[in-house]
């Protein structure tokens, strides 16, 4: 009596086999390190823009020590060192400067591109921080009272509105009610015919 040989796997389809496994392997680890390398790249990115932006905050309360052109510095954040770079430069207004603030991980001998960079403006032209709690924003309205006759200078970007005659608004012309949508009250009826 015959016994059926039992067949086994060969060298090749091992080898085959192990080099696909190996391809899925490395395609993966590769998705693995690129997410790991943005995620922290994103990281420092959102630490050295909020540098960025302290550092215009402090330039903006201390406005008597402005530096002529620039001024560097160095400081530790969220367990890391970095570095900065503040810049000022004149503006059209000769009360008022922009300032450029540039930030890189490590330490001020490190080179490369700025992982963030930052603009804002200061100077007398600028009310000072906290001034706007000191007005009374609920007093006032720009909307003209009912029936007064308001001026009305077309431009090709803001046209009179409808009811203007003569450069000014007409108080005798009614404005036109909204008409409600069918079904709404006040609206057109609908009525239903669909077939059964």
């Amino acid at each position: 009596m015959r016994h059926a040989s039992s067949r086994g796997f060969t060298l090749v389809e091992v080898l085959v086999a192990l080099m696909v496994v190996a391809i899925g392997l490395a395609a993966l680890m590769t998705a693995v390190s690129g997410t790991a390398r943005t995620s922290g790249y994103l990281r420092d990115k959102t630490l050295a823009q909020w540098i960025a932006l302290n550092r215009i905050a402090e330039v903006r309360l201390t406005t008597n020590r402005i530096a002529d052109t620039k001024d560097t510095g160095q400081l530790d954040f969220a367990n890391r060192t970095w570095h900065y770079d503040t810049r000022y430069f004149d503006t059209t207004i000769t009360s008022m400067k922009r300032i450029v603030v540039r930030v890189w991980a490590g330490n001020a001998n490190t080179k490369g591109n700025p992982i963030a960079e930052a603009s804002g403006f200061v100077g007398s032209s600028i009310a000072p921080p906290g001034s706007s709690n000191n007005i009374d924003w609920t007093v006032g309205t720009t909307a003209a009272p009912k029936g007064a006759n308001t001026p009305c200078t077309p431009t090709p970007a803001t046209p009179c509105p409808a009811g203007t005659a003569g450069g000014t608004t007409n108080p005798t012309t009614p404005p036109t009610p909204p008409v409600p949508a069918p079904g709404m009250p006040g609206g057109p009826s609908v009525s239903s015919t669909a077939p059964l």
